[in-house]
């Protein structure tokens, strides 16, 4: 079994700045990928920010706005949001998938309100 905690959303207003950590515990486990998600009320969830085999991508709305970032040896993965906007309102997802099996773990979710 693997938890992960997210922390770092908070409200901050149009143009600020947030950093979002996200913790992994439990048993060994390798990483397949890592990424953000975000779901804003009556929306559906969207991919933010992941990085799968060596491989980083953003979403278009966010690039250049955001930065994934991750510590191999802490098991975290991180998201720096600069410039943020209004539309960047949403619960924050932290989504590890593991190996072998696959499987996707995701966190409890952080709230991150940007006020214009």
């Amino acid at each position: 079994q693997v938890q992960l905690v997210e922390s770092g959303g908070g409200l901050v207003q149009a143009g600020g700045s947030l950093r979002l950590s996200c913790a992994a515990s439990g048993r060994p486990f390798s990483i397949a990928a890592m990424g953000w998600y975000r779901q804003a009320p009556g929306k559906q969830r969207e991919m933010v920010a992941r990085i799968s085999g060596g491989t980083t991508t953003y979403a278009d709305q966010v690039k250049a706005r955001f930065t994934i970032s991750r510590d191999n040896a802490k098991n975290m993965v991180y998201l720096q949001m600069n410039s943020l906007k209004p539309e960047d309102t949403a619960v924050y997802y932290c989504n590890i998938v593991t190996l072998p099996t696959m499987f996707n773990y995701w966190g409890q979710g952080t709230q991150v309100t940007v006020s214009s």
